[in-house]
């Protein structure tokens, strides 16, 4: 019994410990992703041409199947603008010019994915004041020229704020100076994407007009694909949630749940194997015992009740030590050192508090001892006194 009490108490703080962890990676992920890429983003234009157009993988348009094509770019931001602002559920817009160039230190040069921001705009809608690690925004809003540059990206070319650099366009070719430097921990990101003001990339890219892509945030990210739906249905763009942009990773996280939560049941359910054993031996031991019980009055539910009440109490017991020891897990993982750098960025273990992890854990080893306290239960309860006592005389 000692050894079955003992099974309840590590896989219910394992299931805590090992759920707080999976889940506080996942919940620090989409963290990431919201504060990066935003809830939703608006970006290509339905139009209607009675066709079928072809699909170009980097061209101006993209099939969409009969008489409907996509068409790259918000063609009047202004307007999709005032259109957004009418839906309740938006608290940020961030208006994008995004496109590529050429970063030129004189000594290195590296490809780039520059976009075109309004600081104060784009503040609304992403974290990109928490991930500065060097320089400010301060600088990079008050000058025109001013660029913010990716962790990664300023390693590899050596860059500090303060730094001149030259970004190179097809059409355009400008003197900017690094104003500060970011960083998301999401790598592909940060040794690529620099941040220039809306109007400089404009000018860098020719495109006084038209081309741009929205950012959006919302009141519940959560609720991000129904907004997306009817906000496509009623702009006529391409609007994408981030669950959607996002898919791969989240059923990456959600199947590292599913499967760290199974393995660490098993631990509960052969405790349970072992609780069956104790009392299933119990009851072919204490045969004789039962039929004196039931033969001055115990009736069949009263016996089946004292093996239940057992099990309950090894349950109940070893349910609420599992939780401390889960907790107190939980806690000093957090404490403990990691250095992670790739679709996020952390320095130590994530974890999440959520109070299912421990109702869980109580439920799965609730179903699983009732199991095996009701089958010897019911045994017990069907022994005939007077066989037995018979049989014993």
């Amino acid at each position: 019994m000692a050894m079955t009490l003992l099974g309840i108490v590590f896989g219910v703080a394992f299931f805590v410990f090992t759920q707080a962890q999976t889940t506080g990676f996942a919940k620090f992920f989409e963290k990431t992703i919201l504060g990066t890429n935003g809830a939703i983003r608006i970006s290509d234009r339905f139009q209607s041409n009675g066709a079928i157009t072809s699909t170009e993988e980097d061209g101006q348009r993209f099939d969409l199947g009969a008489g409907e094509r996509y068409v790259e770019g918000v063609d009047y931001p202004s307007r999709l603008r005032d259109a957004i602002s009418d839906f309740p559920e938006i608290t940020g817009i961030s208006e994008m010019l995004e496109g590529r160039a050429t970063l030129d230190t004189g000594v290195r040069s590296q490809g780039v994915q520059p976009i075109g921001i309004r600081l104060q705009d784009h503040l609304t809608v992403s974290d990109l004041a928490n991930q500065v690690v060097f320089g400010s925004l301060e600088d990079f809003d008050a000058d025109r020229s001013g660029l913010l540059l990716g962790h990664r990206l300023a390693e590899r070319l050596n860059l500090r704020p303060g730094d001149k650099v030259n970004l190179v366009s097809n059409s355009e070719s400008l003197r900017l100076r690094v104003s500060a430097i970011f960083e998301t921990g999401i790598s592909e990101i940060d040794k690529r994407r620099i941040y220039l003001d809306l109007a400089t990339a404009r000018s860098l890219f020719r495109q006084p007009a038209g081309g741009a892509v929205f950012q959006i945030d919302i009141r519940d990210p959560v609720e991000a694909p129904a907004v997306a739906a009817q906000m496509q249905a009623a702009l006529g763009h391409r609007v994408v949630s981030w669950q959607e942009r996002e898919k791969v990773w989240l059923d990456v996280f959600k199947v590292l749940r599913l499967s760290s939560a199974l393995t660490v049941s098993t631990i509960i359910l052969l405790s349970g194997l072992g609780m069956f054993n104790v009392f299933a031996l119990m009851v072919m031991e204490k045969t004789r015992d039962i039929a004196i019980l039931r033969a001055v009055g115990f009736t069949r539910s009263d016996v089946a009740r004292i093996f239940l009440l057992q099990g309950g109490i090894v349950l109940l017991s070893g349910a609420l030590i599992g939780c401390l020891f889960g907790a107190l897990g939980t806690y000093g993982i957090s404490k403990a050192p990691l250095h992670i750098r790739g679709v996020f960025s952390t320095d130590h273990f994530v974890v999440n508090w959520d109070i299912s992890h421990y109702l869980w854990a109580i439920g799965i080893s609730m179903v699983v001892m009732a199991i095996a306290s009701w089958i010897p239960a019911r045994r017990a309860a069907r022994v005939e006194p007077a066989k037995i006592i018979r049989e014993a005389t």
